[in-house]
Order: structure tokens, then C-alpha cells, then sequence
């Protein structure tokens, strides 16, 4: 059936009406597509720091882990936890009366053994007397021999003498010179001659058994004086092994009183007044004492950052219980070994675990404490260190929201994500990512590659792609990530009460 004029006016006017909303609502909906973003110009910065933040704890340069040296009842307790001693500040006080008679007793076998000494000395100097005596003695003797020697020499003489005499006479009483009663007294002194060398022969011969007697006598003597000396150094090793005995309970009886061997603050009390404290291999724990004379922080760095830590490098500081305030500090070492994040005894493993995350030990000298910050910490507070690890002057850099990380040769759109955020590749292969930011031009914006250096804690430094004075889309981040090259954009304008950065370099 053919239509008439008026339906084709109808018509016609139906789908002019019905096209011109189709305009319309395409207008808006490409209006509603220009995504909203802030932006920053890029800036010199004067100073960029490349910064690792790591946790940890308060630490004393040093601990002492005070113990029993002897064993007795705990009477007295000085001091309370967290106060602060010095060098020689009593502590704890063991009972002494134990202590005290062995001490007592060991003086009395000390004084004996002296004694024992003394009398040794007395003894020697009585056998070195007799020994004196002896050799005398000895002396006399050999004087006698030597008076006898000469007795019987004179009387050997005498002897040969009243012979010739006798022989003379004998030849004269042959001749008929001599009358028989010169013979006869020639003949009785040559016989009293023979006696007498006879009796001074013997006599000679007693005497050297007297010499040879009162010898024996001597060497005796002389042996009673070594036996007498040996018997001193054995009753002197005595007495010294009862003056160290002496000296070991003397020592002994002190330790009953434990005073505090340096500067630092009480930082545990396990043991109670009453409590009997054991010496020896389960020694008694009395309590612990910190040197805080130099305060350590001790953080555990992750082994992707360790690399960047030296020693020598500046640290900040700041410790949980003082909020915000900041201290300085050093790094004084980086330990070598590390550890799993879960491992609380450290020590290299046995086994190898490659699932598990790694840390490394860094301990930080806290440098220009005032007094009122150092009496305020304690062992063991939680601290955060911020170790500054690299830093540069006169830095072109970025936010780091602005980077943009996309795989290449894909879509800005589903790839692009926000650096810090890339998701992990499906396949088995490592693409290496593109880092980049995306440029204006008007209200077009245009995916630029970069080259980036140090991360500092907001910003990132660029190193080429873009230079000072280009504007770049800083956020938000799920616009980011919807961004295509030439895309039009809008920028946000400030909404009163609004962060200003939210509308920086716009």
C-alpha cells in the first residue's frame, strides 16, 4: 500500500527528531569520556635523597648479664629496673655467714702454715749452728794431726840420732875406748827414741780417725741443713697454696656483696629477695645491666635494598615512644650474614630456603643525643631508621606517581600501570617493562619514555625523556592507568579545602 504525503512528512520528521538525539547524546558521551587529571611541571630540584626505611629496636653498645659467682641466700636487692648505676654501685647481697667461716677457717690453716715456715727457718739455722760446730771440730782435728805429724817427725829424729849414738859407742866399747855404762846409756835412749816414735805414730793415726770421725760428723750436719732447707720451701709452697686459698675465700666473702661493673641502666631483675642463688654451671641469673654510654639501633634491612647500604652513611631516626622527634645516627655495620624473616636464632641454616624473604642486620650509632632523649630511651624500644643512602644536587625529578610502567609494544591502556604496581607477567618469560610519563600538549596527552636514576621518597629522578619545564599527568592513579596517546584530557581544577597539590603545575 503506498504511502500517503502526510505519512512521509511523519516519517521523515521522526527520523530527523530521532538523529538529532543520537547527536546529542553522542556529544555527551564523548564530553563524559575526557578523563579528569592533575598535573606538575617538571621541576630542578635542589637536592634529591635516596632513602631505606627499615625497622627495629633500641640496643645498649652493650650487655652484662650479671650472675652468681657464689652461692647463698639473697638478702638484699639494691636496685629496681630502669634505674641508672655506676661503677661500683652495690647491687645485690648475698648471705656471708658461709662465706665467712670458710674464710675464717682457711686463715687459721694460713697462720699455721707460716707458723710451719717459721719453725722450718729455726730449724735451719740450729743444723747451720751444729754444722759450725763440726767443722770446728773437723778443724781442731786436723790440727791435732798436723801437731802429731810433727811429734812423730821429732821423734824420727830422735830415733835416727840415738841410734848413731848407740853405733858410735858399740864401735868405741869395740876399741876399748868406751866403758860398758856409756853403752848401756846410748843403748836405753835409742830403745826411748823407739818408743817414743812408736807412741807418736799412734798417736799420729788416732788423730786422723778423729779427723776422719768428726768429717762424718760434719757431712751429717751438712745433710741435716739441706734436709732443713728442703723442708722450708716445702712448708713456704705450703704456706703460699694456704695464703692463695685465703685469697680465693677473701674473694669469695667479697662476691657476697656484687657491685655494678660499669655505667648503665638496670635493664632486668629476674631473682627476688629470698630466692637462693646457685654458683657454678646453672648459675643464678641476677640481673641485667645495659651500657647505654653508646646507644645502637639495630634494623633489618630487606636483601633488595641491603645492597645500598654502607657504612658511614647518615641515618634519622625515630623511636616509637618519643612520636615524632627525629635523632641523628651513623652506620657502623652491616651484617655480612643474612637471615630469614622468620628466623629468631640467626646463624647460617641448614637447609636453603629460596621462598622465603631475606633481611640483613644494620646497626646504627645514634649520634648528638641531648641528656633528656638519652635518659628517655631504654633496650629494646621499637625505632624506624631511615638510612640515607645516595644523594644528588640539582635533580630533574618527578612524583613517582607520575611514572608509568607498560610492557612493550602493547596497549597503553590494559598494560600501563602505575610504577610500584606492575602485576606480575602470566608468562614464564620476563618482559622488561618501559618506565614513562605521560606529556602535555594542550589537552593531549602523549606517552614519553624515560630514563630514570635515584628514588628519593616521593620523587624519582629522570635522567632523560623529559626535561624541566614539561608538564606532566601526575595522577590519579586509575586514570593512569586508562591513559591513551593523544587522548584528551581535562584538568582538574582546585576545589576549595582541596589538597593544593592536587591541582600543582594545572
Amino acid at each position: 500500500m503506498a504511502l500517503t504525503k502526510k505519512k512521509k512528512i511523519i516519517i521523515g520528521a521522526s527520523a530527523l527528531v530521532v538523529l538529532v538525539v543520537i547527536v546529542i547524546v553522542s556529544v555527551f558521551a564523548s564530553r563524559k569520556e575526557e578523563p579528569e587529571v592533575t598535573t606538575i611541571k617538571i621541576e630542578t630540584r635542589p637536592e634529591l635523597r635516596q632513602t631505606v626505611t627499615a625497622s627495629g629496636e633500641i640496643r645498649p653498645i652493650r650487655y652484662i648479664k650479671l650472675t652468681s659467682e657464689v652461692q647463698g641466700r639473697i638478702q638484699e636487692i639494691y636496685v629496681n629496673a630502669g634505674d641508672l648505676v655506676k661503677v661500683g654501685t652495690p647491687l645485690v647481697r648475698i648471705d656471708p655467714t658461709q662465706l665467712q667461716s670458710s674464710q675464717e677457717a682457711q686463715w687459721a690453716a694460713t697462720q699455721a702454715s707460716i707458723n710451719d715456715v717459721q719453725n722450718a727457718r729455726n730449724a735451719v739455722s740450729s743444723a747451720q749452728q751444729g754444722l759450725a760446730v763440726f767443722e770446728a771440730s773437723v778443724a781442731a782435728a786436723r790440727q791435732q794431726v798436723i801437731a802429731q805429724q810433727t811429734a812423730v817427725d821429732r821423734a824420727q829424729i830422735d830415733l835416727t840420732a840415738s841410734q848413731r849414738e848407740l853405733k858410735r859407742v858399740t864401735d868405741l866399747i869395740e876399741s876399748g875406748v868406751a866403758s860398758r855404762s856409756e853403752y848401756d846409756v846410748a843403748h836405753d835412749r835409742f830403745s826411748q827414741a823407739k818408743i817414743a816414735l812408736d807412741t807418736a805414730r799412734a798417736n799420729l793415726e788416732a788423730t786422723k780417725i778423729a779427723v776422719k770421725e768428726a768429717q762424718e760428723r760434719a757431712n751429717q750436719q751438712r745433710m741435716s741443713v739441706q734436709e732443713a732447707k728442703t723442708s722450708i720451701k716445702s712448708s713456704e709452697m705450703r704456706a703460699n697454696q694456704a695464703q692463695a686459698l685465703l685469697r680465693g675465700q677473701s674473694s669469695q666473702r667479697s662476691k657476697a656483696m656484687q657491685l655494678s661493673p660499669l655505667n648503665g641502666v638496670i635493664a632486668d631483675i629476674p631473682t627476688r629477695v629470698g630466692e637462693f642463688a646457685v654458683a657454678g654451671l646453672s648459675t643464678t641469673s641476677l640481673m641485667t645491666i645495659a651500657d647505654m654510654s653508646t646507644i645502637n639501633v639495630e634494623v633489618n634491612v630487606d636483601e633488595t635494598e641491603i645492597s645500598n647500604v654502607e657504612a658511614g652513611q647518615q641515618v634519622k631516626v625515630k623511636v616509637d615512644a618519643l612520636g615524632d622527634k627525629e635523632i641523628k645516627g651513623v652506620v657502623t655495620l652491616k651484617n655480612p650474614l643474612a637471615v630469614s624473616k622468620s628466623d629468631t636464632t640467626g646463624g647460617l641454616s641448614p637447609r636453603v630456603n629460596v621462598q622465603e624473604a631475606k633481611e640483613f642486620k644494620v646497626t646504627i650509632e645514634l649520634r648528638d643525643l641531648p641528656d633528656e632523649l638519652k635518659t628517655g630511651l631504654r633496650p629494646g624500644m621499637s625505632s624506624t631508621a631511615t638510612i640515607t643512602t645516595k644523594t644528588k644536587t640539582n635533580v630533574v625529578a618527578v612524583p613517582l606517581e607520575a611514572i608509568v610502567e607498560k610492557q612493550p609494544n602493547a596497549s597503553p591502556s590494559p598494560s600501563a600501570t602505575i610504577a610500584g604496581n606492575v602485576p606480575t607477567p602470566v608468562s614464564s618469560e620476563k618482559i622488561k617493562s618501559i618506565k614513562g610519563v605521560y606529556t602535555l600538549t594542550g589537552n593531549k596527552v602523549k606517552f614519553v619514555e624515560v630514563t630514570t636514576g635515584i628514588t628519593g621518597e616521593a620523587d624519582i629522578e629522570i635522567l632523560g625523556g623529559v626535561k624541566s619545564g614539561d608538564e606532566v599527568v601526575r595522577g590519579p592513579s586509575r586514570v593512569l592507568k586508562t591513559l591513551k596517546d593523544g587522548m584528551t584530557i581535562k584538568r582538574q581544577t582546585k576545589k576549595p579545602g582541596a589538597n593544593g597539590n592536587a591541582n600543582e603545575g594545572s
